[in-house]
């Protein structure tokens, strides 16, 4: 029994004694390898700080400037990590950590192939940046302004009031229409008028009507077009350019639009007709009433 403790004490004392040479002999290994990764930890911090400096210039969104700028830092952090364990002699460790992120980050890949794809449309549509926070846009079908960007969904609130997430993806690959970049928006009013109404007086008339706007722009002429002879009236379109930031902007100016031609035409006797049926009664067409009722009294006297 007492043979069997000598055995064992030795065998922990011989290997105690191995590692402690060992840990001797890789000090200045240690010493160096601490060192290496202290100096990376320094020049990630000053990486980070350069590359949030840089986005910041190119983007406003300070969710992507956090995830970028903590991407680098990691990335620096980690390049010194294994530069650590190379000093250290443990390249089979790192060709082990190697291999498993490999693996590993082809499995997340082929499991989350939809949430990358709309983190990373997330993020270049935050370089691009084709829109911003409270920009009006319609992408998608969805018209509505833009509430909030994160790095999956964009966040639009339409005008009636409901909160539409669309995927990034979506929005990146699809055609997305900005109204807010120009600070402009062009109405496309149409109306009629009698086919007894002079023409080129109704064409002055309404564009004088429209110039009278308050939130008409002035920068860009109005534009008149008769474009179809109607059933009872003799239509056109008129084209103006207002001042938009919101949409009430639009809606308002159309409204304003409308009650100011309608003022403009009563005050000069210009008629807009209201449809008109013509009722034809004889077999032939064309035939008026009063002379249908008129030939069925003759036929009675007869």
């Amino acid at each position: 029994m007492e043979a069997e403790f000598v055995d064992v004490y030795s065998t922990l004392t011989e290997k105690l004694m191995n590692w402690l040479e060992t840990t001797i002999a890789m000090l200045p290994n240690l010493v160096v390898a601490l060192l290496i990764l202290i100096a990376f930890f320094i020049l990630g911090r000053l990486v980070r700080r350069g590359a949030k400096h840089m986005l910041e210039k190119t983007t406003s969104n300070k969710t992507i400037i956090n995830l970028m700028e903590t991407i680098v830092g990691v990335l620096i952090i980690g390049v010194g990590f294994f530069i650590a364990l190379s000093v250290l002699k443990l390249d089979g460790a790192v060709t082990s950590l190697l291999a498993g992120a490999g693996i590993i980050g082809l499995a997340l890949g082929f499991a989350f192939q939809d949430i990358a794809s709309n983190f990373i449309s997330g993020i270049i549509l935050s370089i691009r940046h084709p829109f911003g926070i409270g920009d009006i846009i319609e992408t998608n079908d969805f018209y509505g302004t833009v509430q909030k960007m994160n790095l999956r969904n964009t966040i639009i609130r339409t005008p009636q009031g409901q909160i539409v997430y669309i995927p990034n993806k979506s929005v990146f690959e699809k055609p997305l229409e900005n109204y807010t970049t120009s600070g402009v928006r062009r109405i496309d009013l149409e109306c009629g008028v009698s086919y007894g109404d002079d023409l080129e007086k109704a064409k002055e008339v309404a564009i004088e009507a429209i110039e009278t706007l308050d939130n008409y722009d002035d920068d860009k002429e109005v534009e008149f077009y008769y474009d179809e002879f109607g059933g009872s009236s003799i239509n056109f379109e008129i084209r103006f350019w207002v001042n938009f930031k919101t949409n009430s902007d639009f809606l308002s100016a159309r409204s304003d639009a409308i009650i100011a031609i309608m003022k403009a035409f009563e005050e000069t006797d210009i008629m807009i007709p209201f449809p008109i049926r013509t009722l034809d009664f004889g077999v032939r067409g064309g035939e008026k009433l009063n002379t249908m009722l008129g030939d069925g009294k003759k036929s009675e006297k007869e």
